[in-house]
């Protein structure tokens, strides 16, 4: 459509010209004494616009003339900047192979070509970035070859060129955030959490809640041993979904546990328990290892059956929740706190035995906690049946020692003695 419409318009065009020039009968006379001439109007147009385009093309030859040598310039330029950028493509490549010793050449390669753009006083648009960029680059390969005096270098000259960066207009403080974040896991691959939580402190505020930044911290926590801090950062990578479901439970788990097992006295396990969120308190694990480090330093063991008492309604109310390994670890924590067993925790007991009486930890735990309020006989009963059944070795002989024990207590040498047997032998 469009050629056809170019095509009509030429026509029309030929058919003004033809028009004009077929009846136009004027002249030009140039009077140069004593001389006369006459020339047709038409001619002379044709001639003036000739001259134009002559004079026009004339110009431009000369304007292409005198413009090569910039073009000379902005060649090798070009070609300077296109082997700059190769040498940055190539330090990538190479650091992602793992040839750290090309990479780095091929980074400084990249910083001598960028001086030499500065040196001819055409530096790129972005040049401390691209000068960051290079020297992060090499750090890393130095790094990568446990170079630690050539890392520092040119990480110090990185910070300073993302400083040059952020303070250039228009320019993100990103640059320098990234080189930040890339000296605080270095510092962690050098085993200096303190130095990798330091970098991680100079970050903004919100460069500090990132993902990326968050999973180091957890990491330089970790490593410090401040399971606090560590726990205080898992929580908001899991609100932030950084990990699965199964993955943040299971880091979760393992820092509240650490986060028990550092307290030195009651007071300390107390705050440490008050710090846990409402979620963690009722893992089984977790729990079973506060009521246990409750018994062990020597606080009241209704605290710790009160700690337990989440996990227990839990086990009670869904026997398949629970394997059989952390039904044993719940059964010994309460078999520690049974000292001062009140009748409630012995009703809850019961009432779990007898709703399932062919478990033989409920057995042993029944029975134990009937032998804590003086019921001998009806301990000596759960205890017998739950020793012939339980597979837990602990178990099995603490159940024959119990039942030693109550055997001497009634004058009974030759059962005691057979107790005291099976529990020697054990499993």
């Amino acid at each position: 459509m469009r050629a056809a419409l170019w095509l009509l318009a030429l026509f029309g065009i030929a058919a003004a010209v033809a028009l004009f020039a077929g009846n136009n009968q004027g002249t030009v006379t140039l009077f140069w004494p004593p001389t006369r001439i006459d020339l047709s109007l038409n001619l002379v147009l044709l001639a003036l616009g000739l001259l134009f385009v002559v004079l026009h093309l004339a110009l431009r030859a000369l304007a292409a003339l005198f413009s090569l040598p910039i073009q000379a310039r902005q060649w090798r330029l070009q070609q300077k900047e296109r082997a700059l950028h190769a040498a940055l493509l190539d330090a990538m490549v190479q650091l992602l192979a793992g040839r750290f010793s090309r990479a780095r050449r091929a980074a400084q390669a990249a910083l001598a070509q960028e001086r030499m753009l500065a040196a001819l006083e055409a530096p790129l648009p972005q040049a401390p970035q691209v000068r960051a960029l290079a020297h992060l680059l090499a750090a890393e390969a130095a790094q990568s070859l446990q170079d630690q005096p050539g890392r520092d270098a040119h990480l110090h000259q990185a910070l300073q060129e993302g400083d040059d960066a952020r303070a250039a207009a228009g320019l993100a403080p990103e640059t320098r955030e990234g080189v930040q974040l890339r000296a605080a896991r270095w510092a962690l691959e050098d085993r200096d959490p303190a130095a990798s939580l330091a970098r991680l402190a100079e970050l903004p505020q919100g460069a500090q809640r990132r993902t990326l930044a968050l999973r180091l911290r957890l990491k330089a926590a970790r490593q410090a041993g401040r399971p606090q801090d560590a726990l205080d950062t898992a929580r908001l990578l899991a609100k932030h979904r950084a990990f699965s479901a199964g993955a943040a439970a299971s880091i979760l788990r393992g820092l509240a546990a650490d986060l028990i097992g550092q307290a030195h006295d009651t007071g300390q396990l107390r705050q440490a328990w008050a710090r846990l969120e409402p979620a963690e308190r009722e893992i089984p694990e977790v729990a079973i290892q506060a009521a246990q480090r409750m018994i062990a330093l020597g606080g009241e063991p209704a605290t710790a059956r009160a700690w337990l008492l989440p996990v227990w309604e839990r086990a009670v109310a869904q026997p398949r929740a629970m394997d059989e390994g952390l039904r044993i670890k719940l059964a010994r924590a309460l078999e520690a706190s049974l000292d001062t067993v009140d009748a409630d925790w012995l009703a809850r007991i019961e009432a779990a035995q007898r709703a399932d009486p062919r478990n033989a930890t409920l057995q042993y735990l029944a029975g134990m906690a009937c032998m804590r309020r003086q019921l001998w006989g009806k301990a000596q009963q759960l205890l017998a049946q739950a020793g012939t059944a339980l597979q837990d070795a602990e178990l099995h002989r603490r159940a024959w020692s119990a039942l030693a024990e109550l055997a001497e207590m009634q004058g009974d040498p030759a059962r005691a003695a057979e107790a005291w047997k099976q529990a020697a032998l054990g499993r």
